[in-house]
């Protein structure tokens, strides 16, 4: 089997979450920058381009940090020698609902678990025929929308029997995660947790109000003054300054004396920069495992860098400064169940940022919509935004590698890089 061209290849990472919603893995998806979707001429060459890309052009700990990787395989690359290059305790091969699951699929798969590879069954059907496969595969993904519904409680119920993880794919509502979960399941996939279940038109609390605040004087740089009284007023966000200070690795040689000596250890751009990210952590218990947070990281770094390439501008300069801050933010109004106005009225944001954050309008506007579609895996789409952008797709290929490098710094507890 010949691998396919590795040249141009989009990159979608769909999110695996567990009971508490926070982050374990990632089902990679890959598609030829040439073809729109999974144009492929084979799924077998479309698999093989999953594991070439992975290892050869993205590299597997920097699309995924320390998560798993759910790679799907055909039934002549679970027999090739091509799928055991994968680092085997982050994979989980996923055995595409095309495989039949004949005495030799499960033989191949028994033996690449001695090798420590887990296995998946995607899109499964439970079936009594499949109990030897059931007996030691490690997964098995159901898929809502394929599944009838009638079924649906008897197959899980069967599944619960042995010693496998069930997981839910295509759940697109919190009332559909709480029924899976009433059922049994483990693992979640779907964009349900950026839709919370009531949209609250209410005011912030106070420490969100405060962490707006700091970062409304964050971005006109005002004196340390100002910023330091926001600490002052708020002891919770004084505490979790204290705490960012000494686990950011910066290499401290002194213990910090006071609030404002903190915020200069730091820097007004380091301290910018996590006020942003610290706004989603601190709004849950999930943390560096929000889903959220991790969008919006990705999103305010993909689109830094995209401005930055394409007007030719340094980092740290205000168009670039503010394509992340609206990274960032496109995410607040679904955290914390308020309006996006809301929030754009609580920072003074000016008309440009405005319109991009409301209404997905001017430059800006049209890079966000970028960076949300590449989100969303619809490539077709993300190639006629690249034109209506001036975007090259090798740069936005390069600057998502970039912005995936970034969040996995920031989830290892490393100083991410200026």
């Amino acid at each position: 089997m010949n691998v396919p061209s590795l040249t141009k290849f989009f990159l979608g990472r769909q999110p695996i979450l567990d009971i508490r919603q926070e982050i374990v893995g990632y089902e990679l998806l890959f598609r030829s920058t040439e073809k729109n979707f999974s144009e492929f001429e084979s799924q077998d060459q479309a698999s093989m381009s999953v594991i070439s890309s992975a290892m050869a052009n993205f590299g597997f700990r920097n699309v995924l940090g320390d998560k798993d990787g759910f790679i799907n395989v055909t039934h002549d690359v679970l027999f090739s020698d091509m799928v055991e290059v994968l680092p085997p305790k982050q994979t989980i091969l996923e055995l595409l609902e095309s495989v039949a699951l004949t005495g030799a699929v499960k033989e191949r798969c028994s033996e690449l678990k001695a090798k420590n590879f887990r296995i998946a069954l995607d899109d499964h059907i439970y079936s009594p025929d499949h109990h030897d496969l059931y007996s030691f595969v490690d997964i098995v993904k159901i898929d809502l929308l394929e599944t009838d519904p009638a079924i649906l409680h008897e197959a899980v119920a069967a599944l619960r029997q042995f010693p496998l993880t069930l997981l839910a794919e295509r759940i697109e509502t919190q009332e559909q995660f709480q029924d899976c979960l009433e059922l049994g399941f483990e693992l979640f996939q779907g964009y349900f947790f950026e839709r919370p279940v009531v949209l609250k038109r209410k005011g912030l609390e106070p420490s969100k109000m405060a962490m707006l605040r700091l970062l409304g004087h964050l971005k006109s740089e005002t004196d340390f003054g100002k910023i330091e009284e926001v600490f002052r007023d708020h002891p919770e966000l004084s505490y979790n300054l204290l705490k960012l200070v000494n686990s950011v690795h910066l290499g401290l040689r002194e213990k910090i004396k006071s609030l404002r000596h903190a915020i200069m250890l730091l820097g007004l751009g380091k301290l910018r920069r996590w006020v942003q990210l610290a706004i989603f952590a601190s709004a849950d218990s999930r943390g560096v495992d929000n889903p959220l947070l991790e969008m919006a990281a990705v999103r305010g770094r993909l689109m830094e860098y995209l401005v930055m390439e394409r007007y030719q501008l340094p980092r740290g300069s205000e168009q670039v400064e503010a394509a992340f801050m609206l990274g960032i933010l496109s995410l607040v109004d679904v955290l914390f169940e308020t309006s996006v106005e809301g929030v754009v009225r609580e920072l003074q944001l000016n008309d440009e940022i405005s319109a991009a954050l409301v209404n997905r309008e001017g430059k800006l506007g049209a890079l966000l919509a970028l960076a949300e579609t590449l989100e969303q895996t619809n490539f077709g789409e993300v190639t006629n935004l690249t034109e209506t952008c001036g975007i090259p797709i090798a740069t936005l290929l390069t600057a998502q590698l970039d912005a995936f490098n970034w969040r996995t710094s920031i989830s290892e507890d490393k100083e991410p890089p200026q």
